[in-house]
């Protein structure tokens, strides 16, 4: 038992793991969608009255993030749902694959603190989890080599570091994307919880990009880093073991 429990105090529990936290609940129109088919996803977040939360405040250029990932971890989409007058948030939305997918709400009510929900989602149809894809600091996507350096400490306050190059040479000119030069997502493998990661304030367009992040226990994690260049979003993803 660790002192803080010994004290009374509980430790806080990371994000997106319920559905329901602090008088706010994700509410879907459905949960189960076609695999490989694009659907128009509709959702609500229900405040503390009971009604549709219709407020929120800016958070990284966004009034909301929706995170989808599959439970292997193998796929991941950041997208940006619209929000109609009655409090329903919609997304065009495709599963790529049978399998089970977990979805995050991520938002700012306006009044209200930042939080996290999380749902499951389903596309029915005969499926085989993917292995966990192995440990990796290097990632390729469209010509881009993108490295992470920098190490991941249970319970402490950690700095990580990516890097971007296109054909070996250093990307100076990234373009800004959610208000930074780059967005990280982290992801603990098994419960999939969801963790905060700050970008460092930099005027410097590339190829280095910093970001403060914390991670609660030992073990697997996925980090997913969206990125611009050349007026397009990709998506780097890497795994670190945490010690």
């Amino acid at each position: 038992m660790s002192g803080h429990e010994e004290s009374g105090e509980v430790a806080e529990v990371p994000g997106g793991l319920q559905v329901s936290e602090r008088g706010f609940t994700l509410v879907p129109e459905k949960t189960t969608l076609a695999p490989g088919q694009e659907t128009a996803f509709r959702f609500t977040v229900v405040g503390t009255d009971g009604r549709p939360v219709t407020a929120y405040k800016i958070e990284h250029e966004k009034y909301l993030h929706f995170i989808v990932v599959s439970r292997d971890l193998g796929h991941f989409q950041h997208l940006h749902p619209e929000l109609n007058d009655d409090g329903v948030w919609s997304v065009p939305l495709k599963l790529p694959s049978a399998g089970t997918y977990r979805a995050f709400a991520d938002f700012t009510p306006n009044p209200g603190m930042n939080i996290t929900l999380g749902m499951d989602l389903f596309a029915p149809g005969a499926y085989t989890p993917e292995p966990a894809p192995p440990t990796s600091r290097t990632a390729t996507v469209d010509g881009y080599t993108v490295t992470l350096a920098g190490d991941l400490v249970p319970g402490a306050a950690s700095m990580l570091t990516v890097n971007v190059t296109k054909d070996g040479k250093p990307v100076a000119d990234l373009q800004p994307y959610l208000g930074a030069y780059g967005h990280l997502v982290a992801l603990r493998a098994g419960d999939l919880a969801y963790l905060h990661v700050h970008p460092e304030t930099t005027k410097t367009a590339g190829p280095a990009i910093t970001f403060h992040t914390e991670v609660p226990s030992p073990g697997g994690y996925r980090l997913f880093l969206d990125f611009q260049h050349g007026g397009t979003v990709r998506t780097a993803d890497f795994t670190v073991q945490a010690h």
